[in-house]
């Protein structure tokens, strides 16, 4: 029994089916934020390892497929990204500009708040790529130091935070524009707000993508300097 459930079919199967089901609790609730897949998939795939007394890592071992994934639906980003990018390219300095202080910003702000409540080296490490993509984010954590399973949580997390609190926050500083609210999105919320910013519109959806991949290249460069200069 122990072997079926760790097994690669158990694993891919469990978390496809807590998918479908959030996602159709997700429609029938009319959209509503805190029951969005991400999040009520990821309760619903929990619940079945604590029901289940099934080992965290040996499940998560078993679903690796569907990790791997992760990179090349990244890399597909660029469909979007082709097909708007004649409104892309008529506003790439004030992108540009955005993208060199937000991504700077989400990385020394998580490890400035981690260090004042007395978090360790490595979770230091750990939670400056927290506003990247999985992918990229587990590989600039390891290669800095840090702990790709504190890093992951961290991404999830921040992920989670951004589409919550994404309308309420463009609400309040009167913001509108599909262009600007997927850029904010996708810099700060990388590929779960990309997903939520799909569901606003195509363009909200391509400028979340272009501001996700352009954050996952500039702090894979920038994160490991910076560390060396700190050092």
């Amino acid at each position: 029994m122990t072997e079926l459930l760790t097994s690669p079919l158990f694993a891919i199967t469990a978390v496809l089916a807590a998918y479908q089901l959030a996602l159709w609790l997700y429609e029938k609730s009319n959209r509503l934020v805190w029951l969005h897949p991400t999040i009520s998939g990821a309760l619903l795939v929990a619940a079945l390892l604590v029901l289940l007394d099934i080992d965290y890592h040996r499940f998560s071992d078993a679903a690796y497929w569907l990790t791997f994934w992760l990179g090349p639906a990244t890399v597909a980003l660029a469909i979007p990204l082709y097909q708007q990018w004649h409104l892309i390219r008529k506003m790439a300095g004030p992108l540009l500009l955005t993208l060199i202080a937000g991504a700077a910003f989400a990385c020394l702000s998580a490890v400035a708040i981690a260090w004042y409540l007395g978090g360790s080296e490595t979770t230091l490490l750990s939670l400056s790529a927290k506003s990247v993509t999985t992918p990229i984010a587990i590989g600039i954590s390891e290669s800095v130091g840090g702990l790709a399973t504190i890093t992951a949580s961290a991404v999830i997390l921040t992920g989670i935070v951004g589409i919550v609190f994404v309308n309420l926050t463009m609400k309040l500083c009167r913001i509108d524009d599909d262009r600007i609210w997927g850029f904010c999105l996708g810099l700060s919320a990388h590929a779960i707000g990309t997903a939520r910013a799909f569901e606003r519109s195509p363009v909200a959806g391509a400028f979340s993508s272009l501001a996700l991949c352009l954050t996952g290249s500039y702090s894979a460069v920038f994160i490991p300097l910076a560390l060396q200069w700190f050092r």
